[in-house]
Formats: C-alpha cells, structure tokens, sequence
C-alpha cells in the first residue's frame, strides 16, 4: 500500500493530519432555520472575515440564529450573524454582528436574487464550519412556514421519536 508502513495498514502520521485538515468541522447550526422553513435549495459559500473573527471562530463561537442574507448591487452579504470579540484581540477586533460578504459566484449570486424576489422566499444561513482551513457557511433558499406547518413538523419528529423507542424496547426484550 503507498504512504503506509511496510506490512502495517494503518494510516501514517501525515495521512492522519491531513484527513483532519480536510474533515468538516461544525463551529455553529441553526436549528431554528429548519423549523422556521422549508429549505428548497443549499449552497456553500465563503466568507470574507477578518482574523480575529477566524480565531474566535476556531474556539468554536459563534451564532446563527437570526442571520439572514441580502442581495444588494451583484453582492451577498451576511447580515446579523454574531460572533463575539476574540478574548486576545486589540483595538482591530471586529464588531460582533457585523454584516459579511458571502463569497460566491455571479451566477449563484443572480440565481438566488431571482429566486428571493419571489414572494415568501429569503436566504438563511444553515451552517458554519470549517473546511481545509477555510471558513465556509452552508446558506438555504427557504420559504417561511406557518404556524400549523411548525406544529405538524413538531408532531412528525415526535411520532418518529416514540417509534424508535418502541423499536429499541422491542429489541432488548
């Protein structure tokens, strides 16, 4: 096997270390997203940040929750994400809930301007993690859903919740 030690099949060391610079590591979610939304289309996009946010980032803070995404001039742009102050930063610390341009292509950036004009379509940002380094957001075209659609979502997750359980109980008998 190439890049193995000779009769062993275990990664090496720097097998190791690159596979966990290219995992996908998880720094925020937003839950809330999924029950406030239909999600129709995800993207991944980049983000331009400033190094202080990187390292706040890294020590795995920060919250989506009421983050949106505008379409202003051919631009994305990341609105009311907040990621705190980094600790160790000076005064070229970053404001907290600043808005952030998403790194995407003129043709995503088109497409989704489009879809948004539609009525009850926005943008939210689903996910931010890390990639090879990199600082990626996994954003969503989303429809709002209503109120007996958050309830009807509850019920199913629930109903799924209980027959697991009855499956496990069934099995251990």
């Amino acid at each position: 096997m190439a890049g193995t030690k000779a009769g062993s099949n275990r990664p090496t060391q720097a097998q190791r270390a690159k596979a966990e610079a290219d995992a996908r590591k998880v720094v925020a979610r937003n839950k809330k997203a999924l029950h406030d939304y239909h999600i129709d289309d995800r993207l991944e996009a980049g983000l331009s940040l400033t190094g202080t946010e990187v390292k706040a980032l890294r020590m795995g803070r920060a919250s989506l929750v009421d983050g949106w995404v505008e379409i202003d001039r051919g631009e994305a742009w990341l609105h009311n994400v907040h990621i705190p102050e980094y600790a160790q930063g000076s005064w070229t610390n970053h404001g907290p809930k600043r808005k952030r341009k998403l790194l995407l292509h003129k043709q995503e950036i088109e497409k989704l301007g489009v879809k948004t004009r539609e009525k009850g379509h926005t943008i939210v940002p689903l996910e931010l993690y890390f990639l090879r380094g990199r600082v990626k957001v996994e954003i969503a075209l989303a429809r709002g859903k209503q109120e007996w659609d958050k309830r009807q979502t509850l019920r199913e997750k629930q109903d799924e919740r209980e027959a697991q359980r009855a499956m496990s109980l069934r099995r251990h008998l």
